[in-house]
């Protein structure tokens, strides 16, 4: 009998954060408003009209006027979850989610939940957290622990890098993916302060797996030490990397510009390039 799979993330203790983050998110929620304003951004210049959109997730002012808010929460205008889209086949024209898919445990069903939700050649945009999100802390945290206890228990969560959200939208069915990123830095005068923001934007350690055992009493103490030492600037602040993915992807229309058939292209590229076309194993001799 095969073994039931565990989740990488502890949905229900995730919505109790972010419920309790809403109280003052006004004073934690920078990295959201930076990352709805590129997706505004991105999403002006694009020169057509969404009729029916939804904007997934929590802690973001609405970045287009027509658009619901899509969350789990009883403040929602809608209630529903990544993982779980409450939306029939080629029902919306636009989807954006901000800094919310990162913490979903089936990441490929939540894209692909999304895309069968768009009308054909309805548009998806999104930010996440990706792979180089919080390394410094991370490493700080399990070389002490290493060195304290022999062990490390996962402290920080997994965030999938741009090449694997790359494969994603394409396994997702995304016609003209698009996947970049950028890197916030952020200064904080201790580790502590940066936990203190981790927990006000409702992004702390949700893994399954993680220590819920007791914590050896130098563990930050001696973190923050190592943190200092090896991930400070000039004036002593330690620096915490927060690197946001952005993903773009149109459900497929027959509009849409498609790539040529192998081999059904007029000239070779050696006629363009005014030079000769060599056989694979031919020999040039002079």
């Amino acid at each position: 009998m095969q073994d039931q799979q565990t989740d990488i993330f502890d949905r229900s203790l995730l919505a109790k954060r972010r419920q309790a983050a809403k109280r003052n998110i006004q004073e934690y929620d920078f990295l959201y408003r930076w990352a709805g304003e590129q997706l505004k951004d991105r999403l002006n210049d694009i020169t057509r009209s969404f009729e029916r959109c939804v904007q997934i997730g929590p802690f973001t002012p609405r970045l287009t006027d027509n658009a619901l808010i899509l969350d789990h929460t009883d403040q929602a205008d809608i209630i529903g979850d990544e993982e779980y889209f409450p939306f029939g086949q080629n029902t919306l024209d636009l989807i954006i989610s901000n800094l919310s898919l990162h913490m979903t445990n089936d990441l490929p069903g939540a894209l692909i939940q999304t895309n069968y939700a768009l009308k054909p050649d309805g548009l998806f945009l999104g930010a996440m957290l990706g792979g180089e999100t919080l390394y410094e802390l991370r490493d700080s945290l399990m070389q002490t622990e290493l060195s304290l206890n022999g062990g490390a228990a996962p402290r920080v969560c997994p965030f999938a890098d741009k090449q694997q959200m790359g494969g994603l939208m394409q396994r997702a069915g995304f016609a003209l993916p698009v996947v970049d990123s950028d890197i916030v830095r952020v200064s904080y005068p201790n580790i502590q302060k940066l936990f203190q923001d981790l927990r006000g934007m409702g992004q702390g350690n949700i893994i399954t797996s993680r220590s819920k055992g007791l914590t050896h009493p130098h563990l930050f103490e001696s973190a923050q030490e190592y943190y200092k030492k090896h991930y400070s600037d000039d004036q002593g602040k330690i620096t915490a990397s927060f690197e946001v993915i952005f993903l773009t992807g149109w459900a497929p229309h027959a509009s849409q510009q498609q790539p040529l058939r192998p081999g059904s292209a007029e000239h070779s590229l050696a006629e363009t390039l005014g030079t000769q076309e060599i056989a694979t194993g031919e020999k040039v001799c002079s």
